[in-house]
């Protein structure tokens, strides 16, 4: 008998792993060996591309798409221009929309690192005053400088949708924003928010003493959020907002 137990819970086991991973599969809607698109909702996609660190390997990068009324936006350019390009033709090939904007979150590669491509498709790209300044003064990387800048809050319009990005203070780096999507309650965090279970990562620019208050400051200005999608890693709900706190060190 205790036999016949022990196989009914390998088998409940294993397929409830096999639905786990079959609803994780059906959610991938395109994969390459450079670029993974995953659905969130109905109008949001998550791409994540892949950056090759000397510290870290090959690092997954995460990125958003937002598709409304037969226009998109894009939140972070994946890594390279030619990754860009992949993600652009799957947009505009495969979803049949015009790419109308790309936001950018913050001056390092893995959010603008494909930048060039999207101006050669004359799609405008957006960041703040402060990640336009520091892409200017990097001459180490030389990136491609985003086009228009703002100040603390800029609004674009996506088909009949908005879409609100925002600055609240240092972390990650000096200049890292945040964007929300209303009608998804959808925020992406980029990398001021960290996923479940990761570590600090690159601190190079980060202002580690005001992380967890600027990141208190998003959480409460957007309590509806549904979804949470950090810089790199398993997006998830504004749970990652509280452990993202609790790293550096507030509650």
């Amino acid at each position: 008998m205790r036999h016949a137990y022990i196989l009914i819970f390998i088998l409940i086991t294993s397929l409830t792993s096999g639905c786990l991973l079959l609803r994780k599969q059906q959610k991938v809607t395109y994969i390459s060996s450079t670029l993974e698109i995953e659905r969130i909702s109905k109008n949001t996609f998550l791409h994540r591309s892949f950056l090759v660190t000397e510290k870290w390997g090959k690092f997954p990068c995460n990125g958003l798409v937002y598709i409304n009324d037969k226009e998109a936006i894009v939140f972070d350019t994946p890594v390279s221009d030619s990754v860009s390009a992949e993600l652009i033709a799957w947009i505009e090939n495969k979803k049949n929309v015009k790419v109308k904007h790309v936001v950018i979150n913050h001056f390092h590669d893995d959010c603008l690192g494909g930048l060039a491509a999207f101006h050669s498709k004359n799609i405008p790209s957006y960041a703040s005053e402060l990640t336009c300044a520091l892409a200017r003064e990097d001459s180490v990387n030389n990136p491609v400088v985003p086009q228009n800048a703002f100040e603390r809050q800029l609004t674009l319009n996506v088909g009949d949708g908005k879409v609100t990005n925002m600055y609240f203070g240092e972390g990650h780096t000096k200049d890292n924003i945040v964007s929300y999507i209303p009608s998804e309650k959808l925020l992406f965090g980029g990398c001021l928010i960290k996923a479940k279970k990761a570590g600090k990562g690159n601190l190079a620019d980060a202002n580690t003493e005001e992380w967890s208050a600027t990141v208190r400051k998003v959480k409460d200005f957007f309590p509806n959020a549904k979804y949470v999608i950090p810089g790199h890693g398993q997006y998830g709900d504004t749970s990652l907002l509280g452990y993202t706190i609790a790293l550096f060190g507030h509650q």
